[in-house]
């Protein structure tokens, strides 16, 4: 678990919070590096399992989390039902980045209101573009319904 804070030179707003939850540390080292790219977002923190996750989502604000369901240590599902639990998923930007991309797993979190849901071994690429996208959006003062 890791957490830090910078500020963006971007217009002088600082970049949005993302909490990545992710166990691989090659994944996490590729996702962090793809996020903090454009200086709009920063991984401010991480956790590899979900009570590790809930505890910063307790104790810090986040504008994203991108959350692998399939964790070394349990799974993500605990999390969406957190963020759906106490009303975080309406607005925070969550998105599920897994291996395991099965209509049924989609279905699960569309039912704890997850509205972006990507397979890691193909769609890599499009979570950090809805990132981006999200951000945009933010920094444009309009209410964010990515």
């Amino acid at each position: 678990m890791s957490s830090d804070s910078t500020t963006s030179p971007n217009a002088g707003q600082p970049p949005l919070r993302v909490l990545l939850i992710e166990d691989s540390a090659l994944i996490r080292r590729s996702l962090v590096e793809a996020i903090d790219a454009s200086g709009v977002l920063h991984v401010v923190a991480y956790a590899d399992t979900s009570d590790e996750a809930i505890a910063l989502l307790n104790g810090e604000s986040f504008d994203a989390v991108i959350i692998d369901l399939q964790l070394k240590h349990g799974s993500g599902v605990p999390v969406l039902a957190y963020l759906q639990r106490e009303g975080l998923i309406e607005r925070t930007f969550a998105a599920v980045l897994t291996n395991h991309a099965l209509p049924a797993y989609r279905e699960r979190c569309l039912q704890y209101g997850v509205r972006h849901f990507y397979d890691k071994s193909f769609e890599f690429d499009r979570v950090i573009d809805a990132l981006h996208d999200y951000a945009q959006t933010r920094s444009q003062g309009e209410q964010p319904g990515a």
